[in-house]
């Protein structure tokens, strides 16, 4: 475990109870410990973004998370990410990382990235000479056959100890394929480093950062449950709690 992802909490908590069990990721309830976490984790947020010179007001805003956990001694740290990636050459180097090993097949997915750019070029370029059907063709094969591979390399251990891939736990869904980008939220990242590293969770929560959106769906500082397309077949994999969250939310 590398231990420079862990975040010792600085806030007191003498006389703060502690969860026994993780909080339902999908529920807009936040336990309090998950707010200090998520407070502090804001602070190097800032810290962060001004030794970068990048001003999530201005430019791209973010979903973030923390995750906090008992550590084997007993003591109590916590775990922070970002849904996505930063933009590019912006690293924060406390963030939990993805699951997907870019290297994996040497680098197959900026390969096929590259060559996905090269025929758009080619779309532009033909679009006022020849027919450009069959190279829109080849681009939807190609998009298509690299978003599956993608996902095959996307792999999640639950609580057992068993592992899967991205396709194979949306199969035993009812969610049918995957929407994009599924497995890279922040709650995702952060259970899945927790249970590889023998953390146990305690408390979880997401919050925009940023400037808010137009509709304020999303608005700075804001708590927000995990995302349900993307995310729950996911979570429900990996904390094998399926049940409790349809009986939980039954009741919301």
């Amino acid at each position: 475990m590398d231990k420079k992802f862990l975040f010792n909490f600085k806030t007191t908590r003498s006389g703060l109870e502690v969860p026994v069990k993780l909080n339902n990721p999908f529920n807009s309830t936040v336990p309090e410990i998950a707010k200090i976490a998520a407070t502090e984790f804001q602070d190097y947020i800032i810290s962060e973004s001004v030794n970068q010179n990048y001003d999530f007001q201005t430019q791209r805003s973010k979903m973030f998370g923390v995750l906090v956990v008992q550590k084997k001694d007993g003591g109590y740290c916590y775990l922070g990410s970002v849904s996505g990636k930063l933009s590019d050459n912006i690293v924060f180097e406390k963030l939990i990382p993805s699951v997907f090993d870019e290297s994996v097949g040497g680098f197959f997915i900026d390969r096929g990235m590259k060559e996905l750019g090269e025929i758009t070029i080619k779309m532009k370029s033909s679009e006022k000479n020849v027919d450009v059907l069959s190279l829109k063709k080849e681009r939807k094969q190609k998009s298509i056959g690299l978003q599956k591979r993608l996902f095959e390399n996307y792999h999640f251990l639950n609580i057992s100890g068993e592992q899967k891939n991205i396709l194979e736990i949306f199969k035993q869904s009812s969610h049918g394929f995957p929407p994009a980008a599924s497995g890279e939220c922040a709650a995702p990242k952060l259970l899945q480093y927790a249970i590889k590293n023998q953390l146990k969770p305690i408390a979880l929560t997401e919050f925009w950062w940023g400037s808010s959106m137009e509709n304020k769906d999303r608005e700075h500082k804001s708590y927000y449950p995990s995302c349900k397309n993307r995310c729950r077949p996911v979570l429900e994999y990996i904390l094998e709690d399926k049940e409790l969250y349809i009986k939980k939310e039954e009741l919301i």
